[in-house]
């Protein structure tokens, strides 16, 4: 729960007055959720047994893949992890699993890390549960894989063949808000639900980023063999600088978000300043 859009969801539910049961991998993260008013839990989702525990008891939970740059081998690491949270919510009897997927999910392959959730979203519709799968477009948040070339060198990489191609940005505090209303109201039926937002090229979010913290920056479109490798140097895990590509809806319904680039580029900036 220590993540955007897991934080999120526990915000908009304590601020609703439910209860939460906050999972964290370590304990000493779990102090700021206590002084929240949470239940804090430690678990690791790739311990079944002790996560099993945390959702034991729970009318509904929340799941993700949490991204692990040190995996060896991601492929291997996350469908592990995925076939642990399924079968946690199996041992648990937790009836409702909101579950952090993807837009392109319903795709088995050519998605690249997606795929992942694709594996999740089947394992754990195999063990009975109510799955409500979202799938969210671009996070606004991405920008933070970036800042620090702009911050620093005045840069902005751009992974695509051009800047100007308009696409869906959601924040995550959204995203959060739409996992905190479906655990409170499971629908009858398991459901996938495609989350849009307002669409900008990468070249408008240069242009909002450059006001928020007040320079100028150059566009830089980085040529696709080098995708990869600028992503790497950036931190971002190899097997996860992978193209996004281009999906499109196909949920059983979908939801328009509405927090826009400017406030959530204010946010992230004041958060790296701290």
């Amino acid at each position: 729960m220590t993540g955007h859009v897991g934080g999120a969801t526990a915000r908009e539910l304590l601020s609703r007055g439910e209860p939460v049961r906050a999972v964290v991998r370590d304990a000493a993260r779990g102090a700021d959720w206590t002084g929240a008013g949470a239940e804090v839990s430690v678990a690791d989702f790739g311990d079944g047994a002790a996560l099993a525990e945390a959702f034991r008891g729970c009318r509904g939970a929340f799941v993700m893949l949490p991204t692990d740059p040190s995996a060896d081998d991601p492929d291997d690491h996350y469908r592990r992890l995925a076939d642990s949270t399924a079968g946690a919510v199996r041992d648990s009897g937790v009836p409702h699993v909101v579950m952090l997927s993807s837009i392109g999910a319903e795709l088995a392959e050519g998605t690249g890390p997606i795929r992942w959730l694709h594996h999740m979203e089947n394992r754990l519709r195999e063990t009975g549960v109510t799955l409500t799968a979202l799938r969210p477009s671009h996070f606004q948040e991405k920008v933070e894989t970036v800042l620090g070339a702009a911050l620093g060198a005045g840069v902005y990489p751009v992974f695509g063949a051009s800047a100007d191609v308009p696409v869906a940005m959601v924040a995550t505090r959204d995203v959060g808000g739409v996992a905190a209303e479906s655990l409170t109201a499971p629908p009858a039926a398991g459901e996938t639900v495609d989350l849009d937002g307002h669409r900008y090229s990468e070249r408008q979010v240069a242009e909002e980023l450059a006001a928020v913290i007040g320079r100028p920056l150059t566009v830089v479109t980085v040529p696709r063999p080098a995708w990869t490798g600028t992503m790497t140097e950036a931190g971002v895990p190899p097997r996860l600088a992978e193209e996004r590509g281009a999906f499109q809806l196909r949920g059983d319904r979908y939801v328009t978000c509405t927090t826009g680039l400017g406030e959530t580029l204010r946010h992230v900036v004041r958060t790296a300043s701290r």
